[in-house]
């Protein structure tokens, strides 16, 4: 009868975890711009809020797929364009642009507030460093 209770509990398990599987979705639109730091000096660089057309988004976390490309993406450019190779970057996305504006707005106040000045904020432009969409098929 134990034997029995717990093949239905591995059973039910197993099948709660597989429609639990969450699914990707390629979105038409998503706002993203990406951050550079070093702990090496006090320049930061921060790109222009742009649109990536065919950004993958997992449906259940509503996290962006392949965030490590994109910021490599910006480190690469870095450090080719800019001799820049000792960079952290990361990426802050959104599906509305207005919400992805007050991520931005929240991001440059922290490193030009009044007792963070010695920040030397760069301002990378959409025709300076182009995010590319990270192809992907949807069965992966």
């Amino acid at each position: 009868m134990k034997i029995l209770r717990y093949f239905m509990m591995a059973l039910l398990l197993a099948s709660a975890t597989t429609q639990a599987a969450a699914k990707q979705q390629k979105t038409q639109h998503l706002y993203m711009f990406g951050f550079a730091a070093s702990f090496k000096d006090s320049t930061v660089y921060i790109t222009d809020i742009q649109d990536v057309q065919g950004a993958w988004v997992d449906t259940k976390t509503k996290f962006l797929l392949d965030r490590d490309s994109y910021s490599q993406q910006l480190r690469r450019w870095l450090a080719d364009e800019r001799k820049e190779s000792s960079r952290v970057c990361l990426v802050v996305f959104d599906k509305s642009k207005s919400k992805a504006e007050k991520k931005l707005a929240k991001l440059r106040k922290k490193y030009e507030g009044k007792k963070s000045r010695a920040y030397d904020i760069r301002q990378l432009t959409a025709a300076e460093f182009k995010f590319e969409a990270i192809e992907r098929s949807s069965d992966e």
